[in-house]
């Protein structure tokens, strides 16, 4: 209960700091509002599931994702009350004790998706792999979804990634194969977590 109301407080005043630094007294005001949709519902997940627990490894997770990575986490926190609205299941079970959060439905059947300790949609068999960018949100902290996007960009505009593509085992024939054949999986955070688990789509 603790993490979840001081989770929830954190992202209030990280929301007020931002709306302050765009427009002043009444983008403070936007900004609360704003940390406060997001940040209540993300402060009720962990508490409810248990996400952080009460020992060393918890409460320095619990540090690092609303100090260094709590960029991350607010979007993460955005992606959770997306979810949410919809309708979508917090897997409590899955959740206790990782430090992430889970979301039993994913955005798509095909693929599960994290975005700072939110992972939703994943399975057993591909938990690691989205582990890998929990880690690696946690490890670069504000730089992270910077680095991705600008990545995407690159690699969509510059396909570079076309020189050491397996075309033999995963040709680009149709333009939506470009990006989750060819773009996708070849950008630096998901090239490194198949490394780890999984196989690229082909």
């Amino acid at each position: 209960m603790v993490f979840g109301i001081l989770s929830a407080a954190v992202q209030i005043a990280f929301g007020a700091v931002l709306g302050q630094a765009a427009a002043g007294t009444v983008g403070l005001l936007v900004g609360a509002v704003v940390g406060l949709l997001v940040g209540a519902p993300f402060g009720w997940a962990t508490a409810s599931a248990g996400t952080y627990g009460a020992d060393a490894k918890g409460v320095f997770l619990f540090v690092v994702d609303h100090t260094w990575s709590l960029l991350n986490t607010f979007a993460g926190a955005l992606y959770l009350a997306l979810h949410l609205v919809f309708g979508h299941q917090l897997d409590r079970v899955v959740s206790a004790g990782s430090g992430r959060v889970n979301v039993v439905e994913g955005v798509s059947p095909r693929y599960a998706t994290t975005i700072g300790t939110v992972c939703a949609g994943s399975s057993p068999g591909i938990q690691r792999h989205e582990d890998v960018h929990v880690f690696q949100a946690r490890l670069l902290g504000p730089l992270y979804l910077p680095l991705v996007a600008l990545n995407y960009a690159l690699f969509t505009i510059a396909p570079v990634w076309l020189l050491w593509h397996d075309h033999t085992n995963a040709p680009i024939n149709r333009f939506t194969r470009y990006f989750e054949i060819g773009v996708y999986p070849h950008v630096w955070n998901e090239a490194i977590a198949y490394r780890i688990q999984g196989t690229p789509p082909r």
